[in-house]
């Protein structure tokens, strides 16, 4: 079992600030990087706004956590997701958050998070505020996860593409120029937390920058022979 596998995650979701249509496809996300030990979702449930939460929550065993709005103009659920994410910190059994809203009043709680060791991956539209998206490991936009033309196109608004990988390839490049895909893709994630081929309507980096008119691509063989890794450079 890869340490991937291992990975416990607690999920929190501000349901004020997330789609419930997007359920499945978000938690299939978050398995790729390891176990959601923890699922919880915010609101108040007493309200109409969050009715198409409700079958979501039993079919994916999210448990809701009431919050009530005391006074208006107040997002109490912001609160109770805070605490809960601080309690669950100290109590010491996880691996990382999955914090899943987007909303910049969590910038501070990743941050934490972050301090502490701990990974942070934030997932939420792409109006998400910056400064919430940099202060995560890895940011994953909503409109990539569902199966739509828009998900296929790519997302708008994200950063120059060609400057990403021009800048990463130059930072990264050995002999020749030339630099391994996976230290490209790793510097740019590191750099850019919401980097993610599925931006720019690519399921994976390797597809992305073979279709790039401005980049070689070769194959080099490691010592076995057998697995063969993906070198790119400037033409």
């Amino acid at each position: 079992m890869s340490n991937k596998d291992l990975a416990r995650l607690a999920v929190l979701i501000d349901a004020d600030n997330a789609s419930a249509a997007v359920v499945k496809e978000l938690l299939e996300e978050v398995a790729k990087y390891g176990t959601a030990t923890v699922k919880r979702a915010y609101g108040d449930w007493t309200t109409q706004n969050l009715a198409g939460w409700k079958d979501q929550l039993h079919r994916y065993a999210i448990q809701p956590i009431q919050q009530f709005s005391y006074t208006r103009g107040k997002n109490s659920t912001d609160s109770a997701f805070i605490i809960d994410a601080m309690d669950l910190l100290y109590a010491g059994k996880l691996d990382g958050f999955c914090l899943v809203s987007s909303d910049s009043d969590f910038t501070r709680l990743a941050t934490r998070l972050r301090e502490a060791g701990k990974i942070v991956f934030g997932l939420g539209e792409r109006k998400t505020p910056e400064p919430f998206i940099a202060a995560c490991d890895k940011f994953v936009f909503f409109e990539v996860l569902k199966k739509t033309d828009q998900a296929v196109a790519g997302v708008a608004d994200v950063p120059d593409l060609k400057a990403l990988l021009v800048h990463a390839i130059n930072e990264t490049s050995r002999d020749g120029g030339w630099a391994p895909l996976a230290a490209v893709g790793s510097f740019i994630g590191k750099n850019n937390a919401s980097f993610d081929p599925r931006n720019y309507g690519f399921t994976k980096l390797g597809e992305l920058v073979r279709k790039q008119a401005y980049l070689e691509c070769r194959e080099t063989p490691d010592a076995s022979g057998v697995i063969h890794h993906l070198h790119v450079r400037l033409r």
